[in-house]
């Protein structure tokens, strides 16, 4: 199983650059750079590119709507040029108070798009003229109303990418969009993933998707992103992953239209889900915290004394986990590198 690790760069993005390198020396297998309304992740994984030499590099995530296509194509080309061959694409749709309230571009078809994006990638990368006629994306643009001067004309990329098939992996939840995923990707982030239930909630549409996935691809990467804490006194640490739990299933859409809060149901926690949400959408937000259960918290969670620790560690990989991108709980950077370093050689 590989190790991973979600960078969270709030004390400076210089300085977690020089942890990163130390990570890489304490054997982590994968960095995964996040992307929500922050800065963006193309500038900082190039950064890295250049401090590090083994350690894989991920988008964690890049949304679909914010860049073109062919740029997320050119993108994923440029930083596995620079890093040697180590980047992986991890994409998502994200959702619409990000795309639409921050980004300002309509949140419209998520499924087709991926789709679309995955295909042109591909073909960029392939280095094949680009023409595709989607109902999203329509490359060249056509000359008409609405479309274009019709001058356009296909173009492959100029450079010869280090990889024909950089991996690609995508963040989703829905289960036609896990299906899908299951079909075209390289790999699949979904989030508070519980190793227990997750197969009640995804298991048909990952083993429909599975059905069509195409022979050349490799079975499908399965990314888990829990805390992690090794610590003889977890009482004290599960509070702390309550507020994010409680911001996605709370806060993170409206009613009916919350895919976090439908997971969290969906794993048997349907009225402490309704009542997060609750709380949440009426300013309530220390109550809502206080609402998440311990039993969930530690249910997606890799945190209690290092025998716990391992034997979540085998459960989410019976569950088919094949990569723990975990976040430290840490206080320092020292702190999160001795973390990591126990964690790989407690994973083997």
């Amino acid at each position: 199983m590989r190790v991973g690790m979600f960078l969270n760069y709030a004390g400076g993005f210089r300085e977690v650059a020089d942890e990163v390198v130390e990570l890489e020396q304490a054997g982590v297998d994968l960095i995964a750079v996040p992307e929500a309304y922050s800065f963006d992740a193309v500038s900082q994984l190039g950064f890295l590119a250049a401090r590090t030499s083994t350690i894989t590099l991920a988008s964690g995530i890049l949304q679909l709507y914010t860049r073109t296509p062919t740029l997320t194509a050119m993108t994923a080309a440029g930083l596995d040029f620079v890093s040697d061959g180590r980047f992986e694409l991890g994409i998502g749709a994200s959702g619409p108070q990000v795309i639409e309230g921050f980004h300002g571009v309509p949140y419209d078809a998520p499924l087709g798009r991926t789709r679309e994006l995955v295909d042109i990638c591909r073909m960029v990368w392939r280095r094949e003229p680009v023409v595709h006629d989607g109902r999203r994306y329509r490359i060249p643009l056509p000359e008409g109303e609405g479309e274009g001067t019709g001058l356009g004309k296909p173009l492959k990329l100029i450079n010869h990418p280090v990889r024909e098939r950089i991996p690609i992996t995508i963040a989703s939840l829905g289960l036609k969009s896990v299906e899908q995923t299951a079909e075209i990707a390289d790999g699949w982030l979904p989030m508070f993933f519980h190793p227990e239930r997750a197969a009640g909630v995804w298991g048909d549409a990952l083993a429909a998707g599975a059905t069509k996935r195409s022979a050349d691809l490799a079975p499908l990467d399965v990314f888990a992103s829990p805390a992690l804490a090794i610590t003889e006194h977890p009482e004290q640490v599960l509070p702390l992953v309550k507020p994010q739990l409680a911001l996605y299933v709370g806060g993170m859409g409206a009613r009916g239209k919350n895919f976090y809060n439908e997971l969290i149901a969906n794993y048997g926690f349907e009225a402490e889900a309704a009542l997060i949400q609750d709380l949440y959408l009426e300013g309530r937000k220390d109550e809502a915290i206080a609402a998440v259960p311990d039993e969930l918290v530690r249910a997606v969670s890799l945190i209690g004394p290092a025998s716990y620790v391992a034997e979540r560690v085998a459960a989410f990989a019976d569950a088919g986990v094949t990569t723990l991108a975990v976040t430290p709980l840490a206080r320092s950077s020292a702190e999160r590198v001795a973390l990591m370093s126990g964690f790989r050689s407690l994973v083997g």
